[in-house]
């Protein structure tokens, strides 16, 4: 990781630990100390802060939105945790299972406005476009995590809807991020939605390689057990690929996997991988990660800036999809 990348994370922790909620109700503001104290990569301020850095920009101007920014996705996980009943969140117990789902509710509600107040921060001459953009980007969201969970009660589901369910749910919040702070920045309209285009298939890669992790990777490295996504029943890109690829024997052994509960979860995996490998998709699903990788640094090599200074940006996409931050 670069010098320039520790600095600007290094800021943005200060920042955050300077947003102390010690006040009354202690109920309502401990479990957001908690969850915004509880670690994180802090990618996507930071992505806002190396898009203002490319193009020169003011960090006293862009920090407060950036961190409104992760406010907002830290909210949306705790919202998340509550709906996938998800006890454990970066390790820790999830603030629903800390606490319960009330106080989870409403806290995260206050973090919801927490972010708007940052974000709110943005110099007067570009706050209704940064107000506008973040808006639009909280529907997508929200758009994403309903497309997500219809998917749990489909048969089928398409690989383009894939797609654009994970673009909406994972790639448009990183994706305003950098367009934040480009139009702080003073970017030209066409450079920062070149960067919002960078984004967003940057996240889309992103995904699709947390699906192959999921299965393929390295248990130590990927920092949880293998074959979660099978045992859940969750639409990936491979599951979705595999009954569009499977033969009539190896959809046999997909549906029997899926839907027969007389599997552990062991058998249950060591069937699908194993259908998996033989339908080619451990190298099918990285192609597509590389496709929409490749396709990200299309758009940040339009953008009319010297290369030394995009440097930090493709360092970040490429550890972030490669899983080295």
């Amino acid at each position: 990781m670069s010098s320039k990348i520790k600095d600007y994370t290094s800021q943005i922790n200060r920042y955050i630990d300077a947003i102390k909620l010690v006040k009354d109700p202690k109920e309502l503001y401990l479990p957001v100390d908690y969850c915004l104290g509880n670690g994180g990569k802090r990618v996507r301020p930071l992505m806002a802060l190396l898009a203002a850095d490319l193009f020169d920009g003011n960090m006293e101007q862009v920090i407060g939105p950036a961190v409104g920014m992760e406010i907002f996705h830290n909210f949306t996980l705790m919202h998340d945790d509550i709906m996938d009943e998800a006890p454990l969140r970066r390790g820790k117990p999830s603030v629903y299972k800390k606490w319960n789902s009330n106080t989870a509710i409403l806290s995260g509600d206050v973090m919801f406005a927490m972010a708007i107040q940052h974000i709110a921060r943005s110099p007067e001459k570009h706050l209704k476009t940064i107000l506008d953009l973040f808006n639009t980007t909280v529907i997508e969201v929200c758009e994403g995590q309903q497309y997500d969970m219809n998917f749990e009660t489909l048969d089928k589901v398409a690989e383009d809807e894939y797609i654009n369910m994970i673009r909406l749910k994972t790639a448009v919040l990183p994706a305003a991020c950098l367009k934040t702070g480009a139009i702080i920045s003073g970017a030209l309209p066409s450079e920062a939605d070149l960067l919002y285009k960078f984004g967003e298939n940057v996240g889309i890669a992103f995904q699709i390689m947390d699906d192959w992790l999921d299965i393929f990777g390295d248990e130590e490295s990927f920092g949880k057990k293998t074959g979660g996504d099978i045992v859940a029943n969750k639409k990936t890109w491979l599951y979705i690929k595999a009954f569009e690829l499977a033969n009539e024997g190896q959809l046999r052994d997909l549906r029997n996997a899926f839907t027969n509960r007389i599997y552990n979860p062991e058998e249950k995996i060591s069937i699908v991988k194993n259908v998996y490998l033989q339908l080619n998709l451990n190298k099918l699903a990285l192609d597509k990660m590389e496709q929409f990788n490749k396709k990200a640094f299309s758009y940040l090599d339009r953008v009319n800036r010297p290369e030394d200074k995009k440097k930090e940006l493709k360092i970040l996409a490429e550890n972030l999809i490669h899983r080295k931050i």
